[in-house]
């Protein structure tokens, strides 16, 4: 399978799981509700974000946080196809990387243009302390930077130095 078909592969899994998720929160969770899942450690909410990650420029008084994360995420997917292209055939792992983040871009993309923010519905916590609510868009993200570390430390040999 060449690289384009495998990262089209990936990125459509987690866009469909995505969204698909998403939709469900939306149908059957009222907006802030919370079930419990695993007592102590896990939840499942319905929230909103206008923000980035951790909730970060998530405020109703600036306008201009919606336009600028979807020209940025815009952006990000050009570089994202860039980088496919310069990628080796062979590199499995940054081939996954790349179709992951893409996918976890595009979810998100699509829940800021449908709905001018982005739902979150997992909630991982510890006693009182929870991490910030994300969704499966999120963790595509962060797995497929991980596999881009993967594909990096495997490749570190094969480096060409800056000139």
């Amino acid at each position: 399978m060449n690289r384009y078909s495998l990262a089209a592969i990936w990125a459509a899994i987690s866009t469909i799981l995505d969204q698909g998720t998403k939709l469900l929160i939306l149908e059957k969770f009222p907006m802030w509700s919370s079930k419990t899942i695993i007592p102590g450690f896990f939840n499942l909410v319905h929230v909103h974000n206008k923000g980035t990650a951790w909730g970060v420029l998530d405020r109703d008084d600036i306008s201009w946080q919606v336009p600028m994360f979807i020209a940025i995420t815009l952006i990000a997917l050009g570089f994202i196809i860039y980088m496919l292209k310069k990628t080796d055939e062979r590199d499995k792992w940054m081939v996954t990387g790349l179709g992951l983040i893409g996918g976890g871009a595009i979810g998100n993309l699509i829940d800021r243009i449908r709905l001018g923010e982005v739902v979150d519905f997992l909630d991982f916590y510890i006693g009182t302390y929870h991490w910030p609510a994300f969704n499966v868009a999120d963790s595509a993200l962060t797995i497929g930077a991980g596999a881009i570390l993967i594909s990096m430390y495997l490749n570190r040999d094969n480096a060409t130095p800056a000139a």
